[in-house]
């Protein structure tokens, strides 16, 4: 039997973002019909302004056409643009045929900048929507496994060597206090988007004067009522032919800020897999390797490491482009805008997807943990086994010269024959500590070590945390977020 032809479109070409990474709403919010349809919207609603303004040859019946025209024509643009070589211009044709009584004041005034750069900034702003209640999730379910394991003590590290203990719920709290500079960020950047607004084909304003016969009050209220229509606050005051790109750095930046604190998350996460202590959810039926049946690859800490990367490394595009443009606008910015703002907002959601998946199905295994931290910390113990000796009568320097041998033993035991860290036994059997041996125990208990961990998970989630997500109307329903 034959086995069935390949779809046509399996020989081209076909972003992974559209296939294996991007949510479905937020490869809508980029595609080129929605950017068709905020375009056609643009139109409208300048027209609608500039005929409340006083331009009476626009008609309402005109209006009421644009208002309800058949469906965007992307093959009739797309024809048209073959021939005019001009995206802008295309759809202003294909727009003008399927409603003819408003042909004639279709982009009146307009410059190809008032549907392009105006539309690009609403689906950053709507993609920011997208991304900032996905982010809140995230922290909603990151403040529920630190609440959970605030107490589980466990092994700290520094420059990935043993450190002073700590907990695994306080280690969750670097990434959420992460996280939440992040969201914050991004809540405020979404705010201070600006709209290009109505300025004409380089930032003058002169078309519009001109059709508003010298009238500068009118003028500057059209500029207003698209910017508060297209449901923004403020429009920039003063442009060339765009906006000024250092408000794409501004974006893409604060984007890459969110892989920043995903890429330090999943990087500790596969720290973490690799002692076994804590792993990223996996699958009944999961295949780790083709090779190794045994493996638990930690593929989606990895995958969030590697878009993390793709995504940070796209800050230095708007930053060359802020900074290379010629006078009031040249178009070396137009291809890699379109390439560089959707991959950003694309990448981020991708990584946003997996860190829900992730921080909803963390798996921690104390008995690891317990037994990890078990090796190392009596010779962490020493110091508090010292001053106890020493306050129950003993010579300080005696015990510190007897400690410090048992120890040299005891590591050379460990890391010479690769056998159990025998330190407390050793001291036990040691006279010089025999006043202490029946605390040695409670000496040695973990809870003793990790500091204010356990205060510190509690304040942190309470006084930083817990009002926001309540305000945001995240209701944790077990591991399910609601937003």
């Amino acid at each position: 039997m034959s086995s069935p032809p390949p779809p046509p479109e399996a020989s081209q070409y076909v972003s992974p973002w559209s296939t294996r990474y991007a949510s479905k709403a937020m490869r809508e919010n980029f595609s080129d019909l929605h950017r068709f349809q905020l375009w056609r919207k643009l139109w409208y609603v300048l027209a609608e302004c500039e005929h409340q303004l006083g331009l009476e040859y626009i008609t309402k019946e005109q209006l009421s056409a644009l208002a309800n025209a058949p469906p965007v024509d992307i093959p009739l643009a797309q024809s048209y643009e073959r021939e005019l070589r001009h995206d802008v211009m295309s759809h202003v044709y294909a727009l003008g045929d399927q409603v003819p009584i408003a042909k004639p004041i279709i982009h009146l005034g307009a410059t190809s900048c008032f549907v392009t750069d105006n539309s690009e900034i609403i689906q950053m702003r709507d993609g920011l929507d997208i991304l900032i209640p996905m982010l809140w999730s995230v922290i909603a379910r990151l403040a529920s496994f630190a609440r959970k394991y605030k107490d589980l003590e466990t092994l700290a590290f520094t420059h990935f060597q043993p450190a002073q203990p700590t907990t695994v719920g306080k280690r969750a709290c670097l990434w959420i206090q992460d996280f939440l500079f992040d969201v914050e960020q991004l809540e405020y950047l979404r705010n201070k988007l600006r709209l290009r607004g109505v300025k004409g084909t380089t930032g003058t304003q002169a078309s519009f004067l001109s059709l508003f016969d010298g009238n500068h009050e009118k003028v500057k209220l059209l500029d207003d009522m698209v910017t508060q229509k297209m449901g923004f606050e403020e429009h920039w005051p003063v442009t060339g032919q765009t906006y000024t790109r250092k408000q794409d750095y501004w974006v893409v930046a604060t984007l890459a800020g969110v892989g920043q604190s995903a890429a330090k998350m999943a990087n500790d996460i596969r720290l973490l897999q690799h002692m076994k202590e804590v792993e990223e959810p996996f699958e009944t039926k999961q295949i780790g390797s083709s090779a190794m049946a045994y493996k638990r690859n930690p593929m989606r800490c990895e995958r969030i490491n590697s878009l993390a990367r793709f995504l940070q490394s796209m800050v230095i595009n708007p930053a060359e482009t802020a900074s290379t443009q010629w006078l009031e606008r040249t178009l070396d910015d137009s291809a890699n805008r379109r390439l560089a703002i959707s991959e950003a907002f694309l990448s981020t959601d991708a990584i946003l997807q997996l860190c829900l998946n992730v921080s909803h199905g963390l798996v921690v295994y104390p008995q690891v943990i317990q037994r990890n931290l078990a090796r190392e910390l009596p010779f962490m113990a020493t110091e508090a086994i010292l001053m106890a000796a020493v306050r129950a009568g003993g010579d300080r320097q005696v015990l510190h010269e007897e400690i410090r041998k048992m120890s040299m033993e005891a590591a050379a035991k460990v890391k010479e024959r690769g056998e159990e860290n025998d330190l407390i036994d050793r001291i036990q059997a040691n006279p010089h500590f025999a006043a202490v041996r029946e605390q040695l125990e409670e000496i040695c208990h973990p809870k003793h070590f990790v500091g204010r961990a356990p205060q510190q998970v509690e304040e942190f989630l309470q006084q930083h945390v817990d009002a926001k997500l309540k305000e945001k109307n995240l209701i944790l329903h077990g591991d399910e977020v609601k937003v």
